[in-house]
């Protein structure tokens, strides 16, 4: 794997140098192959992803598929515009002058892709660093190996295979990527190994954006309309155990809600969640499957404190062999347990009652800063207060993961929950250099600049960076003294 890495790095260095990346036309052409192979590959896709975590066809194409689509026709359309120098208005003083800054690739970059959404986390950020025109290697996770084989052979078929490249492979394939020299690093998983990326990253002084996650937090004030509740548990369901059953970095971790309201919450909690799975949800084929032993042992573990097993008010089966664990809602674990102080990235929902809904700004600022806070809530001095007092990667009120899909809307973490930032137009970005061009004359040279000094041009250069707007007059003024 040494020689045939080395290789491939030098044909992405190559490719990128030639500068045929950097053209509109070549980029145009690179994301119309993808949205090609989305439609034309989509059963295989499917396959794929309900081969390696047993995704429901619908799932797949909201979360997977249709999200790529989205992505990348979004790229597509904007690319111009993306592209296009960015001309800025240069103060007077600077007169005659004129600036931009304009969009350069930062060249070849590394993208490791994430198993819990394998076609989305490793396609999404490739999108993002064709439309800014870099090469490309894709580190495919090895947890999710029909995936990873499928885009290992099937984006050579469609796309620049000189330019964009996937590798596959375990811990020693990714340990052999990091010791090798890139110019972006683009990582998506846990906080553990995102301190290997960024530490292996600083021995080049490589740029990384890190998405990491962490416990999202959903606050729930008390509602009045019956209506609003439902929706808010359909949301809260959809939020938790509807994205690969809650192996999502924003997925819903735990509930904070006022002990009064509780009752109710958890009530309709129950009922929808026998009316979407039936009677034995572990039979469900709308559930997804823990990804492997480990992981399904880890979320056992948590369990298995007898503090934490006696808060379990629904659910508690889990079927070993399948590796599926039925939606499990806890009520009160204790706030020292590992459930309450790990991200659980599996369907075990804690609810935590307080005694007031504002005592949940504290709770938050108590633990790491999450990549999301969701509130369900229709108070807008309360929304004030969670947005100015609180500090995570996004805020998403009354709704659950439907951030992560919009374009328009950066996404990433704060903290430890990551860095950077990525999608639509933000996506582009983190894979660019924006560069500064600043074009001056001959014609004005004030003599204020250079030596001998003496008090005139010390005065005349303090005035000239405190009133701005004088600047042209003092530039004249200048010139004659």
């Amino acid at each position: 794997m040494g020689g045939e890495l080395e290789e491939s790095l030098v044909e992405l260095r190559q490719t990128f140098k030639s500068g045929r990346t950097r053209s509109a036309s070549w980029r145009k052409n690179q994301l119309r192959a993808l949205i090609k192979l989305i439609h034309d590959k989509e059963d295989n896709i499917f396959e794929a992803l309900f081969q390696d975590l047993g995704k429901h066809p619908v799932e797949s194409y909201r979360d997977e598929v249709g999200f790529i689509e989205k992505s990348a026709t979004n790229a597509l359309n904007c690319l111009e515009k993306w592209m296009a120098p960015t001309k800025s208005r240069l103060p007077l003083g600077f007169f005659p002058s004129k600036g931009e800054v304009i969009s350069e690739p930062l060249g070849v970059v590394l993208v490791f892709g994430s198993w819990n959404f394998p076609i989305t986390l490793g396609l999404d950020p490739v999108i993002g660093a064709i439309a800014a025109g870099n090469t490309v290697m894709l580190k495919a996770s090895e947890l999710t190996p029909k995936c990873a084989s499928f885009l290992a052979e099937t984006i050579p078929l469609y796309m620049d295979s000189n330019a964009i490249k996937v590798i596959v492979g375990g811990v020693d394939v990714g340990k052999q990527l990091l010791q090798q020299k890139w110019d972006k690093i683009f990582f998506t998983g846990s906080p553990r190994v995102g301190r290997m990326v960024m530490s292996a990253a600083a021995q080049h002084l490589t740029p990384v954006t890190l998405e990491l996650g962490g416990k999202c937090p959903t606050i729930v004030d008390t509602l009045s309309s019956p209506s609003d509740i439902k929706t808010m548990v359909k949301r809260l369901i959809s939020g938790k155990w509807g994205t690969c059953s809650g192996q999502a970095c924003v997925g819903v971790d735990y509930i904070l809600v006022e002990e009064k309201f509780a009752p109710t919450m958890i009530d309709l909690l129950k009922k929808t969640l026998k009316k979407l799975y039936g009677d034995s949800p572990i039979d469900s084929k709308y559930l997804c499957r823990i990804i492997n032993k480990n992981h399904f042992e880890r979320l056992h573990r948590l369990l298995e404190d007898p503090l934490v097993a006696a808060s379990i008010i629904h659910g508690g089966s889990l079927d070993k062999e399948k590796l599926i664990i039925e939606p499990i809602i806890l009520l009160n674990p204790p706030l020292d347990a590992e459930i309450m102080t790990e991200e659980i990235f599996g369907p075990l929902l804690p609810i935590i009652t307080l005694n007031h809904i504002q005592e949940s700004i504290e709770f938050i600022n108590s633990r790491p800063k999450p990549l999301t806070i969701y509130a369900f809530t229709k108070d807008e001095t309360f929304m004030r207060q969670i947005v100015s007092e609180t500090s995570s990667g996004n805020v998403v009120f009354n709704d659950t993961f439907v951030h992560f899909v919009c374009d328009v809307l950066p996404f990433g973490g704060v903290g430890q929950s990551g860095f950077g930032r990525y999608h639509g137009m933000y996506s582009f970005e983190a894979f660019s250099h924006e560069k500064a061009i600043m074009q001056r004359s001959f014609i004005i040279d004030p003599d204020a600049r250079y030596p001998p000094w003496n008090d005139f041009k010390l005065k005349f250069i303090r005035f000239a960076y405190k009133y701005d707007y004088f600047n042209l007059m003092l530039v004249w003024i200048g010139l004659k003294k």
